[in-house]
């Protein structure tokens, strides 16, 4: 599972003694235990594609905190932020390109709008931009 990966890096980071991926790898953790104490009272299973989501929202704070260290020009803090970044990134699969989201629209005989989105969040969760799809199905 893609947790046990996470957890393996957070103890090589501790061993490296490279604080800023333990930092991120931490949080992640975190999170991702915090899924499992809800999914429990909701009786339901977490999957990877659950963790997939708690690094993809991970990734974004990240970026709205470096975007805050870029105005004020703070250069330690921003290649704090983007070894981080880089660090969370590794855990994502490969998003669909643009091409790929078209031709899988192509593929759909219902070319409406929430048959698309459905289509993807249940094929493809995680594995792309929604808000991407969503831009290609209207221009279509």
């Amino acid at each position: 599972m893609l947790i046990e990966k996470v957890e393996k890096a957070n103890i090589q980071a501790l061993k490296d003694r490279d604080s800023q991926a333990r930092a991120v790898l931490t949080i992640v953790i975190t999170r991702y235990r915090q899924l499992l104490i809800e999914a429990r009272t909701e009786q339901k299973e977490v999957t990877d594609n659950d963790l997939v989501r708690v690094i993809a929202k991970v990734v974004k704070e990240l970026n709205e905190e470096k975007e805050g260290y870029i105005k004020v020009k703070n250069e330690d803090m921003i290649k704090a932020i983007s070894h981080q970044e880089e660090v969370v990134k590794a855990f994502l699969p490969k998003m669909m390109s643009e091409q790929e989201i078209i031709a899988e629209i192509g593929k759909l005989s219902d070319k409406s709008i929430p048959s698309i989105m459905k289509h993807f969040k249940n094929e493809f969760d995680g594995k792309v931009d929604m808000g991407l799809v969503n831009r290609l199905a209207r221009t279509l």
